[in-house]
């Protein structure tokens, strides 16, 4: 039986891609300037979002999760297309989603005891999740089933990685992923924070001082776990997730795609705005790369 894929907002796809690939996104809920919440894409459009926060830079909009009620709404949807479901939400470090997506489908299914629906912790976030969800989508489309699928997910999950810097540190300490201690040590020196995420967690990667020597140590990180890894470019799919400025992300995957000629490889670079949930902790300067492997590398 074919199966349905659902994610929550963090999987930064967009609406279009979403459309496109046959994907059903559950939003997040983010603050406006008035303090009520709207839900993302839906109610707010990301571009809108990200000028909020550039017009007010000392604004800190706060996010909520999906209720177990907007997952119900979509599964009861679904259920109509007569499909498995396979639900895939961001890391549980991050955010409570999953475990509404995992409460909504034991409501659904002791209501439907023919329904089947598994709820996947992606253990990763925004343009990560993204990419992992696609995988997902050539899968069903190569005629997986669905446990064939979550399992072989399952297993290509702790390969993912996001190699990021961020505008600044005030996000993330308004968001609790750094501490204040740190932001007042490096705050006012220029110093912006290199990234790792993985297994749903970030991990500090060192610091660089100014935007331009922070991009060029992103590219040297990403090369540099492939040297290590010594994988071939070609068995992953890549992306870079980039917030507000689009100009500057075109011109970051120019010289990212030297790098990539130069390893010996000719794969293809897409770029993916990062969502408004995401941004509300990062900030609308971050940008970064992200890799998964694919579904059917040998």
């Amino acid at each position: 039986m074919a199966f349905k894929i659902i994610s929550d907002g963090s999987c930064d796809l967009g609406e279009k891609r979403a459309e496109d690939h046959d994907v059903t996104v559950v939003p997040f809920y983010v603050e406006v300037e008035d303090g009520s919440y709207k839900k993302e894409i839906e109610e707010i459009p990301v571009r809108d979002f990200y000028q909020l926060m550039v017009d007010h830079p000392d604004y800190f909009p706060k996010t909520t999760l999906p209720s177990v009620q907007d997952f119900v709404d979509v599964f009861e949807e679904t259920l109509k297309e007569n499909k498995e479901i396979l639900c895939m939400c961001i890391s549980d470090k991050f955010s409570g989603a999953v475990n509404s997506a995992r409460n909504a489908a034991q409501i659904i299914m002791e209501d439907h005891s023919d329904v089947k629906i598994k709820v996947l912790n992606c253990r990763v976030n925004t343009v990560l999740q993204g990419i992992l969800v696609l995988e997902a989508c050539r899968m069903r489309d190569a005629g997986y089933g669905l446990d064939q699928a979550y399992d072989r997910l399952e297993e290509m999950i702790p390969s993912g990685r996001i190699f990021f810097t961020v505008g600044n540190y005030e996000y993330l300490v308004h968001g609790g992923r750094i501490g204040k201690l740190m932001q007042t040590m490096v705050g006012g020196l220029g110093i912006r924070p290199m990234i790792i995420l993985k297994e749903g967690e970030i991990f500090p990667a060192g610091i660089a001082r100014g935007r331009k020597r922070s991009l060029d140590k992103v590219i040297a990180m990403f090369k540099k776990h492939f040297q290590n890894t010594r994988e071939k470019l070609d068995d992953y799919r890549l992306v870079i997730g980039f917030g507000y400025d689009y100009e500057e992300a075109s011109l970051f995957r120019e010289k990212l795609m030297k790098v990539i000629e130069s390893m010996g490889s000719s794969i293809k670079v897409e770029l993916f705005q990062i969502g408004a949930v995401i941004a509300a902790h990062t900030g609308p300067y971050a940008l970064g790369i992200a890799v998964i492997p694919c579904f059917d590398r040998p």
